[in-house]
């Protein structure tokens, strides 16, 4: 274990020290043996899947009342950071499911939160998170999709989703639906739909007819999660799926979806962080081992420089994000520091697998090398929970906001 490894700050709890030093063995275990394998064939690997079940990952922020482990944000983005510097794709199919642990225990209502939680905890039920659309990314409220009530009192949806990680194993798709095409502002008239399907299942059949998974997107890098398109076509959903229920969440979803998205972005971030300490520690193992001119490369200044370049910028990532989630945990808006997090972790990470890579020199673009992939997986992150732009976008607006109620209070 390098020092890079170690979570700061320390978890306050012994057992959740305990919990973290578990997965990170399981990662050294299951995960890092087979990554390059699950790469190259675009796999799923239910077994290692199914291994983070047994450690509860699927339920770390969930209350211990609803079966999970009731851990806090610090702690799930320690987590996050192990998993992710296994095999980002394997923290892809937590991170989600994750966000939408926290969209029900924030906005579900008492009976959504009794019938949900207990199986996303125990990982019995994947869930899925679905704003974009084929022309709508960043600009959710550009959606098109569109929710209209039915004679029988249900609603009917139809429209087209893409970028959905979880997409075709999840159980229950949270689905943002335009569902008052005449409300001003545009966002107070989209709702968010629990969308259940058969997992595994391209077409629904029976009680989930008019869902269909279209497309499993062949990606880049990230190749052991799905990640696919998702057409709604005349799909029932009754009220009591309407997130909050219908009379606390009809026309609140693209609120509760974006307020979510704060933990998501802490989240992406510590996937960042994990990706990150990946490529360092293949960078590091490379320059030790590779020669020229006589001795170690790592011996050489100008790979020193490049290792105490990598170093720090995964130390100021991870203090970013550990931040984020501070403020998280003491229940404030954590829009800013999520963001700040978001944009230098993701920009960071890229470097560093940039640098890790040029180090390997020629061997860096070979397939039988790690870094090869790590370089594939940091560059999925760049857009995970909202683009550079995006977080930009978010800090900006906020500064200047906060600015301003200062020049009020004053």
């Amino acid at each position: 274990m390098t020092a890079l490894q170690r979570p700061t700050p320390a978890p306050a709890a012994a057992s959740d020290a305990a919990l973290i030093a578990a997965v990170r063995d399981f990662v050294e275990r299951e995960m890092l043996p087979v990554a390059r394998l699950g790469d190259a064939s675009a796999r799923f690997p239910h077994e290692i899947v199914d291994g983070m079940r047994r450690l509860g990952l699927f339920g770390t922020i969930i209350p211990k009342e609803y079966g999970g482990l009731g851990l806090d944000m610090v702690t799930h983005v320690a987590i996050m950071e192990e998993v992710a510097r296994g095999w980002v794709s394997m923290a892809g199919v937590l991170n989600p499911h994750v966000l939408c642990c926290d969209l029900v225990l924030r906005s579900g209502s008492p009976a959504q939160r009794a019938h949900y939680l207990p199986r996303m905890a125990a990982g019995q039920l994947r869930a899925a998170f679905s704003l974009s659309e084929p022309h709508a990314g960043s600009d959710a409220q550009a959606i098109t999709t569109s929710a209209r009530r039915a004679a029988d009192g249900d609603w009917h949806l139809h429209g087209h989703k893409r970028w959905i990680t979880n997409g075709l194993g999840a159980g229950v798709v949270f689905v943002l639906a335009r569902s008052d095409p005449d409300a001003v502002p545009p966002h107070t008239g989209m709702t968010c739909f629990l969308v259940e399907k058969t997992p595994w299942e391209d077409v629904g059949e029976g009680q989930h007819a008019g869902v269909s998974v279209t497309e499993n997107i062949d990606k880049m890098g990230d190749r052991g999660v799905e990640t696919t398109d998702l057409v709604l076509d005349g799909y029932s959903c009754p009220g009591s799926r309407i997130l909050g229920e219908e009379k606390a969440g009809l026309g609140r979803g693209f609120v509760q979806m974006m307020a979510s998205l704060e933990s998501g972005r802490i989240s992406a971030s510590a996937l960042c962080v994990g990706v990150g300490v990946r490529c360092y520690e293949v960078a590091m193992k490379y320059a030790t081992e590779r020669r020229t001119f006589g001795k170690p490369i790592a011996e050489h200044q100008a790979i020193q420089f490049k290792l105490a370049d990598m170093a720090t910028q995964l130390q100021a990532a991870r203090l970013l994000t550990r931040h984020a989630a501070q403020v998280k945990d003491l229940g404030q808006r954590a829009d800013l520091e999520a963001g700040m997090a978001k944009l230098f972790a993701s920009e960071a990470s890229l470097k560093i697998a940039e640098d890790a890579f040029r180090i390997h020199g020629s061997n860096g673009y070979s397939k039988s090398w790690e870094i090869e992939r790590l370089y594939r997986d940091a560059l999925s992150l760049v857009s995970a929970e909202g683009p550079s732009e995006i977080q930009r976008m978010v800090i900006g607006r906020t500064l200047v906001r906060e600015f301003g109620q200062q020049r009020v209070r004053t």
